[in-house]
């Protein structure tokens, strides 16, 4: 199983006092060190107009890692793709695994913030609809140099192919999954998966259930499955107060983060989200001793090694590290990052 380094880039505290320019100088400087940690890949969330989320353009902070590093894996987690259309995504992206020589990883989703499809222009409403047109337009442009036309309900061309190619055929792509559907729409298009254990312990159970679901639904299209990966929310802990300051850290980070942005009312969540009404109601409720490894890992490197362990027989092939979150300092970000990369990552080569 392989590890990569992971942020939303989070940033909506009371009394923060770090500005999102500062956010996003740290992020590049752990993206780099994930590099020098042997670490396989760096995921970057995309997130608008508020600090939910600070970074707005993963492509180009990832373009300059490419420069920047040879080896690390670069990788959107995710692009919000109906906010975008679909042939200039496939642009950016190609572009982007020509320079880094083929190291992008795809990933997108329909997001969850409503806030950030208004100014946009894009319908909250309507958007998985939009996504998964969107997703198949992307892979089949990726897929051949020769002009291809499209009729759909959202976008409509002809004869289109773009330049430049990407050095990888395909180039990996991943589905982002809060919910049933986007599961059952990776397995569909012949896609991989990417999931955040906090949601699939409160949506199936477990990573096993996911792991499950996506491999029957791969078989029920004939579509062999792809690799199968998921985000961990991460926290180095060796007593009893480092344990308090960790689970207070993340429940902070549910509360004045995840629950600020998810559609969580009845009256104007679209059918598609209905999942995440009875999400923000347990994250409103959520207490320290409700934070197991089902859904965030807190403990010694012997502990995180022992929950991750599980994580790979049930069919994981990567778990990218969320270290960075809660407003936790940029240096004990990299001091856990370090303590990760030395102490659990060797005991799953």
């Amino acid at each position: 199983m392989k590890f990569g380094y992971f942020t939303l880039s989070d940033n909506h505290y009371e009394n923060n006092t770090r500005s999102a320019n500062q956010f996003v100088a740290d992020i590049l400087d752990e993206a780099m060190y994930a590099e020098e940690l042997g670490m396989h890949s760096a995921w970057i969330g995309e997130h608008h107009f508020n600090t939910l989320g600070v970074l707005s353009c993963p492509d180009i902070v990832l373009a300059h890692l490419a420069a920047r590093t040879r080896r690390i894996r670069l990788a959107p987690a995710v692009t919000v793709l109906p906010l975008h259309h679909p042939i200039r995504v496939a642009e950016q992206w190609a572009t982007l695994d020509l320079l880094s020589g083929g190291r992008v990883d795809f990933a997108a989703g329909r997001g969850y913030d409503r806030g950030e499809y208004i100014p946009l222009g894009a319908s909250f409403d309507e958007n998985q609809a939009t996504f998964e047109e969107g997703m198949a337009i992307v892979r089949r442009l990726w897929a051949s140099s020769e002009p291809y036309s499209h009729r759909g309900k959202k976008y409509n061309f002809n004869n289109i192919s773009i330049t430049p190619q990407p050095v990888q055929k395909p180039i990996p792509a991943y589905v982002a999954s809060f919910s049933r559907p986007s599961i059952e729409l990776a397995a569909s298009l012949g896609c991989g998966l990417v999931v955040a254990p906090f949601a699939a312990a409160m949506s199936f159970g477990g990573l096993q259930q996911v792991a499950d679901l996506y491999h029957e639904t791969c078989a029920k299209h004939g579509n062999p499955p792809g690799r199968l990966i998921c985000s961990y929310f991460t926290h180095f802990a060796d007593d009893a107060a480092q344990q308090a300051a960790a689970r207070a850290r993340q429940i902070r980070y549910y509360k004045e983060c995840v629950i600020q942005a998810l559609p969580g009312d009845p009256k104007t969540a679209p059918p598609s989200y209905k999942y995440s009404i009875d999400m923000v109601n347990r994250l409103k409720k959520v207490r320290p001793e409700d934070l197991t490894e089902n859904s965030v890992l807190i403990g010694n490197s012997a502990q995180i090694t022992e929950s991750l362990k599980k994580v790979q027989a049930a069919g994981f092939a990567e778990v990218i590290v969320y270290s960075n979150v809660g407003l936790k300092p940029h240096q004990q970000v990299r001091d856990e990052m370090a303590r990760f990369a030395a102490e659990v990552a060797p005991q799953f080569r």
